[in-house]
């Protein structure tokens, strides 16, 4: 059976790590593995990927068989391009320094890429937090009103019934029979 490229999850409930490794086919996932070659988190945004570029482009050579999650991280990460531009060398499609600044061309790209995504991204959530901040606060404003209007008909709600009870407090007592006072 051929060697294959393939994920081993790590982490815990919900938040999976996976460790790219080389294993036997035959292997359970996350059981024996002849080499780990790099990482990835597929949480963060974007994904995290740490790649041994030199070691994956060997096992790519010697024949390793990747699984489609990890051919696309190593195509994301280059190292099928590197051996596309590798193969091109050796059927004499053009030399070794045309390939490299190729590559180097390549790598460049996606990098920017990369940078303009996550310039996006905290662009895009530095916009979402003021957005959340300005209806926070017309909510705010709007409980402060009907809490405002709600004290102000209290007030005046409390401030009639005191004229009425003055007022009938005054009707009550006659000006001629004032309380007595004792001293004690």
């Amino acid at each position: 059976m051929p060697a294959k490229i393939r994920l081993a999850r790590h982490g815990k409930k919900r938040s999976p790590y996976y460790h790219i490794v080389i294993a036997d086919a035959r292997a359970p996932r996350d059981g024996k593995y002849i080499e780990s070659i790099g990482t990835y988190n597929p949480v963060t945004n974007p994904a995290t990927i740490d790649v041994n570029f030199d070691k994956a482009l060997q096992w790519l050579q010697n024949g390793a068989v990747p699984t489609e999650t990890c051919r696309a991280i190593l195509s994301y990460t280059g190292v099928y391009m590197k051996k596309h531009l590798l193969e091109g060398v050796k059927k004499g499609a053009f030399d070794e320094t045309v390939a490299e600044t190729r590559f180097n061309d390549w790598k460049q790209q996606q990098f920017n890429k990369i940078q303009d995504k996550k310039n996006r991204l905290s662009k895009d959530g530095i916009s979402e937090i003021k957005s959340r901040l300005e209806a926070e606060s017309k909510v705010k404003d709007a409980r402060g009103e009907a809490i405002a209007k709600k004290l102000a008909k209290a007030a005046e709600k409390a401030k009639s019934e005191n004229e009425e009870v003055a007022e009938a407090a005054v009707e009550e007592v006659p000006t001629s029979e004032a309380p007595e006072q004792t001293e004690a």
